[in-house]
């Protein structure tokens, strides 16, 4: 017998890729059990699935920067508390961030994709379901966005949760009206200058040293410290917050359309966000 369960969560993370960088993201969760019928008729209380699986992946990917440890472009050191890694790019760019353990998930695989982060999931969650449980098929697939999007990472160090971690992300779509009519022309030029972005804030900037930048800030969870190319990094003079994003977008589009009415629905991940009018 199988059970199954579509969209379970959602899940918000940064990845480590060779081609594009550092790489913020937004999958759905969905998962099948296999196992034979307990004595309630059933492979295992849905209360139960539901509940395992959306705590573990809380705790263990969400908002975390996913780092494939046995790819050639990683250097890594690591204890109990802290972790320190340096990523090359495949152009030679570098990136290097150190921060608490907590906010990395080192995912045992070459590369990270839907196919591998679910595999490595599957390892860790064995133990976590009844032993009539026989199998968990665990599978990602992104949003279904009709229209423009960007892949963005952040952190925001005043967050009181696991936003603070110095390398998250989002994929999000993005919606733009001039005279309350929608501006696809916009909206792509948006998604192609923020893909594979990282939003820096001003306040967190401690150099800018040959075009590489970088960013220190201390948060409850502890010290957190990220370099990477300034060609990766699009500066604000705010927080990185989603309301500050939308009221930035609306406030620079307004700037060029001086004469419009300008109004931004900005995401961060599925179904949520802010709207800014300019």
């Amino acid at each position: 017998m199988q059970l199954f369960v579509e969209q379970l969560t959602n899940v918000d993370f940064s990845y480590l890729d060779a081609r594009r960088g550092l790489v913020g993201e937004t999958w759905w969760a969905s998962a099948v059990l296999d196992g034979a019928l307990d004595d309630q008729g059933m492979v295992c209380d849905f209360g139960i699935v539901k509940k395992t699986l959306r705590n573990w992946l809380d705790d263990e990917l969400d908002h975390r920067l996913l780092v494939p440890v046995q790819s050639p472009a990683l250097t890594l050191k690591h204890s109990a508390d802290m972790i320190e890694l340096s990523w090359r790019y495949d152009n030679g760019e570098l990136l290097e961030m150190r921060a608490p353990r907590q906010a990395v998930a080192l995912v045992d695989a070459g590369q990270i994709d839907a196919d591998s982060v679910a595999h490595w999931c599957r390892e860790q969650l064995r133990s976590h379901f009844p032993v009539n449980v026989e199998q968990l098929t665990l599978s990602f697939a992104a949003e279904d966005i009709d229209g423009a999007f960007y892949h963005y990472s952040h952190g925001l160090k005043k967050h009181n949760g696991n936003c603070q971690r110095i390398a998250h992300g989002h994929r999000s779509r993005i919606q733009i009206w001039l005279n309350d009519e929608r501006s696809s022309a916009l909206e792509q030029q948006w998604a192609e200058r923020w893909a594979d972005i990282y939003l820096g804030s001003e306040e967190d900037l401690i150099s800018n040293d040959n075009n590489q930048l970088l960013f220190r800030y201390s948060a409850q969870q502890g010290e957190f410290e990220l370099s990477l190319p300034e060609s990766r990094n699009y500066m604000m003079n705010t927080d990185t917050t989603v309301e500050f994003i939308a009221r930035h977008l609306a406030d620079t589009i307004k700037q060029q359309h001086p004469t419009s009415q300008v109004k931004v629905r900005a995401f961060e991940g599925v179904n949520k966000g802010a709207i800014a009018k300019a």
